[in-house]
């Protein structure tokens, strides 16, 4: 990995750290490594495992494309936009909903 790489990665977990509002020392035991480790991670000069990416997106919430990337991964509260959808376009909206779904399956 690059050294900017590393740095990006770092900087990633530090913003989740920073939104939860924990310390290093609790995310460090979190992701089951030391304090030195878990700042030198932080900082870029060290790189973080497979095994702590997948902790990371457990017990933190941090999706792992994110943390890699900083590609910010893409979500819609259905609950939400069929609140916000008009009365006289709710059935076209759930039919198209239903629609989408068993094409997933």
């Amino acid at each position: 990995m690059t050294s900017s790489l590393l740095f990006d990665i770092g900087n990633r977990l530090k913003e989740r750290r920073l939104e939860l509002r924990l310390t290093q020392r609790k995310i460090a035991d979190i992701l089951e490594v030391s304090l030195n480790f878990y700042g030198e991670i932080e900082r870029g000069t060290k790189r973080i495992s497979l095994e702590k990416i997948v902790l990371a997106h457990e017990r933190l919430g941090l999706d792992p494309t994110y943390l890699l990337t900083g590609i910010k991964p893409f979500s819609i509260n259905l609950n939400r936009l069929l609140l916000e959808c008009p009365q006289e376009k709710r059935f076209d909206f759930e039919q198209l909903i239903k629609y989408a779904s068993n094409l997933y399956k």
